[in-house]
């Protein structure tokens, strides 16, 4: 296809083009980014900008999911990692539906009780308020990270929690011509991506929702950011980045106006900068939009991290989850995976991170080396910071996860 650009087509599947390609028009253009993966109908690391139409599938579930990192002024030679990653665990809820262990407040909760799309209103006692703060699960974190010079670093990743899913399931319903409260179809994941039109009703009501989604996602992020900081002891930030991967903004390029949604795609125009995670035991790093031909044909989209090359099944074998005798529900598993949980914490210790929850299915084997993704790119970003992980927070295995992407 013309008016599609592959970045790395040697290491990406051919689920993930096929579906990229069925995301797309004559008048629409497309990209896959080298971390890119299959994904329910739009792949994740693929952007696509659309003339008249904003995508639903593209945003995915977890709206304005993102990456925020900060550099402190701390030296970790003179960090006590292990302490800090234990009052990490203790004081920050993972996992889905937890509530946060120390509730805090925000302006974006006032938006959130008088929301202009009014159905978002109703998610504020429930989703909104307690689980401002806290972090997902699956391949969510909260990282701490040594860079060249030796300065202590903070990374997290996660987006808009329940209040971000119940959005997008509601707005599912709505395109089924149900109403937002109603359970839709969500569909296969080679299913037709959901498009809305820009100038219609639902559009610009699906707009106004995922804008206030990504405020909440932005105030989480700096919420959990600004907590690791106080068990810091309120070290001096002395750099700061902050970027939504799946999102939707209105942007030009090649003379056009269009709705450019990017899902698993860290936005990269020339000097913007993103925080892209690798694996939970290789080097994550800073980057850079680079001005040049190829980074207008990737419309200026990056990674956001490694992409996976393992299923979660694979690597963690097949799970059922049953309710235990206090109702709360457990895994127990059927058959076992690829991955050797304990070689992998062990790894993790004979490499000097202090690795707090986490499961098989986040093993490294499970993602593609950051290092190759980014080689890819070719010269559409370069690489400020190479950030060593040296403490790495996850929900753990036994964390249920109803939740997509």
């Amino acid at each position: 296809m013309k008016n599609l650009t592959i970045f790395g087509k040697e290491i990406i599947d051919e689920n993930s083009i096929r579906q990229i390609k069925n995301c797309l028009s004559e008048e629409d253009i497309g990209v896959l980014t080298a971390d890119a993966h299959y994904g329910y109908g739009h792949p994740i690391g693929g952007a696509v900008a659309y003339k008249y139409k904003i995508s639903l599938s593209g945003v995915g579930f977890d709206i304005a999911c993102g990456n925020k990192a900060v550099r402190t002024i701390l030296q970790v030679k003179d960090v006590k990692v292990p302490k800090v990653m234990d009052e990490i665990f203790r004081r920050i809820s993972f996992g889905v539906g937890r509530p946060n262990n120390e509730p805090v407040d925000h302006p974006v909760l006032d938006k959130i009780a008088n929301a202009e799309f009014k159905p978002q209103r109703k998610f504020y006692k429930d989703l909104a308020k307690p689980q401002l703060g806290t972090v997902g699960s699956g391949n969510h974190f909260i990282d701490l990270f040594e860079d060249e010079e030796g300065y202590l670093w903070i990374g997290v990743h996660f987006g808009s929690r329940g209040f971000g899913h119940r959005t997008t399931t509601g707005f599912i319903a709505l395109s089924q011509g149900l109403s937002f409260t109603d359970h839709g179809k969500e569909g296969s994941m080679d299913s037709p991506p959901i498009l809305f039109d820009q100038g219609s009703e639902i559009g610009q009501d699906y707009i106004e929702a995922m804008n206030l989604a990504g405020e909440y996602a932005y105030a989480g992020r700096d919420t959990v950011v600004d907590k690791v900081l106080e068990i810091l002891d309120h070290p001096e930030v002395t750099f700061s980045v902050h970027n939504h991967h799946n999102f939707a903004w209105k942007e030009e390029h090649f003379g056009d106006t269009y709705w450019v949604v990017r899902k698993g795609c860290t936005p990269a125009f020339p000097g913007q900068m993103g925080f892209v995670g690798a694996t939970m035991a290789d080097t994550s790093v800073v980057v850079e939009g680079v001005d040049s031909e190829e980074s207008r044909k990737a419309l200026y989209s990056t990674v956001h991290g490694a992409g996976r090359v393992m299923s979660r099944t694979q690597a963690a074998g097949k799970m059922k989850w049953m309710r235990d005798k206090n109702g709360v529900k457990r895994p127990t598993i059927i058959t076992q995976g690829k991955v050797n949980f304990k070689e992998m914490k062990n790894y993790m210790t004979l490499s000097g991170i202090e690795l707090r929850g986490a499961g098989p299915d986040e093993a490294p084997e499970c993602y593609k080396k950051l290092e190759e993704v980014l080689g890819y790119m070719g010269d559409t970003i370069r690489v400020l910071h190479r950030l060593r992980p040296v403490g790495v927070a996850m929900a753990g295995m036994e964390t249920y996860d109803p939740y997509k992407d």
